[in-house]
């Protein structure tokens, strides 16, 4: 089984499945194939074909064989997960139907238009995919019992890594390890107080027949929202911070809370309805604005931390970060930044400036092992502050080897094991099912030679 096929066993419907689903008209279907008690319909197959044509991926003569082969495994993993007695709480399946919904909402701007575009209500998609939800969590748990106790020990690397042909090792790029010392200006309790009397203000003139949206418009500082008139849209409560969620599901049609306070800033919301566990609701949000004077002193602290850092041979960057540092995202890491993109301590230097452009024009002025000077810069949720960067180690562009790129070796190597394991897997549980294929696609190159029932 190929790595594009072990990809396929973790599946998810995107927004294109909605499109290809509300778009494409009805034709005649049939069942191509069965595994077990779970079929396979000539739509399953056309509508993957569709969406690859959308996306303007390559369509072969052998693609459609390909997808064919891609669903009776999966089809392979629920029939075992059935028999296993593998089961997916309603909770679960609640869960992932909300996230995936969230995902198909900001592609596609806002619940309404979701709504608007699919032509039935969120009830009524939630149902529709339901089933298919299921399945999904279904193949994904029996294939995370099937790969869940591989391990890869340095031998395994030292072995994978001996078994690639030298002109077919990886190029890999300049990458670099950062760290970082970040020191965010306490807000004055003056500023404080000047923004929650604002926000007290505000409710006090929708309370005297001011429009609230209009007030969200002109004040708001979420510009998300501001321009809806403050409003958010049908929202789970696990969607908003905890203190923000808290008020707000207290709130009945047209009340607004008192001013509440979230590490967004300060907001005054207004519920508009709720529906079940859902709720839509507009808000005000204003952020308390740092002043020069408080940033000044943050960079000057940091200043003197780093002349201490470089002058006191017991206090290294990383004990520093830990005692110093306000941001909990690495303090505890000793500064040290992880990569979103792909949860490693390394940064592609080609590809850093798409994540932190400040930081890249930081590093590239540093060598390794190097302090910046405290810089100014903002942090994710919008607030200025002041941070020292450590560039710990940058290493130059070359051919995968043992000593530089173990680590992602090493991943490599337990994704090998893993899709190893599965076609084992396979090849033990095929014969398990019943399984039968259209005499049409008897001609099929199959990586698996399946034992197919005659009819």
């Amino acid at each position: 089984m190929s790595q594009r096929l072990k990809n396929s066993l973790v599946l998810f419907f995107g927004l294109s499945s909605l499109v290809a689903m509300s778009q494409k008209p009805q034709v005649i279907d049939k069942v191509i194939a069965v595994v077990g008690e779970n079929i396979v319909l000539h739509s399953d197959i056309e509508e993957q074909v569709d969406q690859m044509t959308m996306s303007d991926m390559a369509v072969t003569e052998n693609t459609r064989c390909e997808l064919l082969e891609d669903l009776m495994y999966q089809k392979l993993f629920v029939n075992q997960a059935k028999l296993d007695s593998v089961e997916v709480t309603e909770e679960q399946v609640q869960q992932e139907l909300n996230r995936r919904l969230r995902y198909f909402i900001s592609q596609i701007g806002s619940e309404e238009e979701l709504v608007k575009f699919y032509g039935k209500t969120i009830d009524q998609i939630k149902e529709d995919f339901k089933d298919e939800v299921e399945e999904i969590l279904l193949i994904q748990s029996m294939q995370q019992q099937v790969i869940g106790s591989v391990r890869v020990s340095p031998a395994d690397v030292r072995e994978f890594y001996a078994s690639i042909p030298k002109d077919s090792l990886p190029y890999i790029n300049s990458q670099a390890r950062v760290a970082q010392i970040v020191s965010l200006p306490p807000i004055s309790r003056e500023e404080e107080d000047r923004i929650k009397g604002k926000l007290r203000e505000f409710k006090q003139r929708v309370n005297d027949g001011e429009d609230f949206g209009t007030l969200a418009y002109l004040y708001s500082a979420d510009p998300g929202s501001a321009e809806q008139n403050g409003e958010l849209g049908m929202m789970d409560k696990a969607d908003l911070v905890s203190e923000f969620a808290n008020a707000a599901t207290g709130l009945q049609p047209g009340e607004m809370s008192d001013v509440v306070k979230s590490k967004f800033g300060y907001h005054l919301i207004q519920m508009i309805e709720r529906k079940g566990d859902r709720i839509n609701v507009r808000h005000i949000l204003l952020i308390p604005q740092v002043s020069p004077k408080d940033l000044q002193k943050s960079k000057s602290y940091l200043d003197s931390l780093k002349v201490q850092i470089e002058t006191i041979d017991s206090l290294t960057f990383a004990k520093a970060a830990i005692k110093h540092s306000t941001d909990n995202e690495t303090r505890m890491n000793g500064g040290e930044m992880i990569n979103p993109i792909d949860g490693t301590n390394m940064f592609e230097l080609e590809t850093l400036g798409q994540i932190d452009r400040s930081l890249l024009f930081t590093i590239q002025k540093l060598e390794e092992g190097e302090i910046s000077d405290a810089e100014l810069f903002q942090t994710m949720d919008g607030k200025r502050a002041y941070r020292l960067v450590q560039l710990i180690e940058v290493t130059k562009p070359h051919i995968a080897n043992l000593n530089d790129d173990y680590n992602r070796l090493q991943e490599t190597t337990k994704r090998k094991k893993e899709n190893d394991r599965l076609e084992e897997w396979i090849e033990q549980y095929k014969s398990s099912a019943y399984i039968w294929i259209d005499p049409a696609y008897a001609t099929c190159p199959f990586q698996t030679k399946w034992d197919i029932a005659i009819r």
